[in-house]
Formats: C-alpha cells, sequence, structure tokens
C-alpha cells in the first residue's frame, strides 16, 4: 500500500464531504492524530477500519485502498449503450448509460449480456389506445418468471418490474422503433426489435 497516495486521497475526499479530521476521528472512534497521520502519509488506516471509513467517505473500498478513484467516462447520450444490471442477492434492477462500477449488497454487479437463448420467449405486441401491450409467453412461477421489461428508444427508458404470479404483460408507450429487453431470472436478458408497423 502506497500511505502517501492513500493518505492525499483521504484528505481529498475527506474536504469534498466537508468533514473535519475529527469528524472522521469521532465516526470511527479513534484520535484525530491518527487520521492526520494517514493524511501525512506516516500510516494507512488498520484492516478493521476500512469498510466503515469508505461509508463515511463515500467511496469505493477496494480503490481506495488503491489510493485513486477511477473516473467513469462520461455519458455521451448514446442510450443504445444502455446497461442492465440485477442483483443476484435481493433481485435489484439497476440501470446505467455508461461505464460504472455497480454494487448491490455488497458485490460488484456484472452488465447483463443479451443471451442467444434458444427457448426465448414468443411476444405478441398490439397498439391499445396510445401504448404498445406486450404480451410475454412465459411462466410466472417462484423460480421462474420474467423480472423486468425495459423499452428503450432514442433518450428514453421505460422499466416495468414484474413479479412471479401475475401475468406476463407490460404496457409501454407507443414510440415505434425502439428495442425491448425481457430479463428471465434463469435464462438471462433477451432484446427485441419492435417494428415501426405491427
Amino acid at each position: 500500500m502506497d500511505c502517501a497516495k492513500i493518505g492525499r486521497l483521504i484528505a481529498q475526499l475527506r474536504k469534498e464531504k466537508g468533514l473535519t479530521q475529527q469528524n472522521i476521528a469521532h465516526a470511527l472512534n479513534i484520535s484525530n492524530k491518527t487520521v492526520s497521520k494517514w493524511e501525512c502519509g506516516l500510516g494507512c488506516p488498520d484492516v478493521s477500519l476500512w469498510a466503515d471509513l469508505s461509508a463515511i467517505l463515500g467511496a469505493d473500498m477496494a480503490q481506495m485502498m488503491e489510493g485513486e478513484i477511477t473516473l467513469n467516462r462520461p455519458d455521451r447520450g448514446n442510450i443504445d449503450k444502455i446497461r442492465f444490471y440485477v442483483c443476484p442477492s435481493c433481485k435489484n434492477v439497476l440501470v446505467s448509460t455508461g461505464g460504472s462500477s455497480i454494487f448491490c449488497c455488497g458485490r460488484k454487479l456484472e452488465q447483463l449480456t443479451p443471451k442467444l437463448i434458444e427457448n426465448t420467449p414468443h411476444i405478441t405486441a398490439e397498439i391499445v389506445d396510445v401504448d404498445y401491450f406486450i404480451t410475454i409467453d412465459h411462466e410466472m412461477t417462484k423460480n421462474h418468471y420474467i423480472l423486468f421489461a425495459a423499452y428503450v428508444k432514442s433518450d428514453k427508458v421505460f422499466l416495468t418490474r414484474l413479479y412471479p404470479e401475475q401475468g406476463a404483460a407490460v404496457r409501454i408507450p407507443h414510440i415505434p422503433g425502439g428495442k425491448l429487453y425481457l430479463y428471465c431470472v434463469k435464462h438471462g436478458l433477451a432484446v427485441y426489435s419492435i417494428p415501426a408497423k405491427l
């Protein structure tokens, strides 16, 4: 560990949060001299303090231990590069429009990639009023169901969370020419093109 580099990062993050060395010391139940020592590069935090320190400073613990925070590339406004993530523990659905490090339940999540699935569910789309009404030929049992449907077009994302034992159908605004993403908890992510004319 490069204590000088880590110390500079701790000082930077502390100042960004508007905290004093005393605030950090009080929250960690240590002396403010210890925090000062870290920031001067004369030592590094004890292993037992890293999790709490990263929570206080609002930064990724692994990157803090390396002494630098990796910045993501800015979102260039191309929503076609949308990324979906699902937490394997709590089933949270997370979305990003650019490169990012996504964590949930203490784990780094991997980006979902559409798969060519033999038994990709068949969908039927029809126009009802000003919406698409999409029915999905897929079971919705406790262990095998569609977790979410997301319709992506231009600068818009319409995400619908689905639950076991409810119908496998969604309504989305009628905006022709988009892509529909469906995530099955067993088989993964599938993508469909919705034609401009049905």
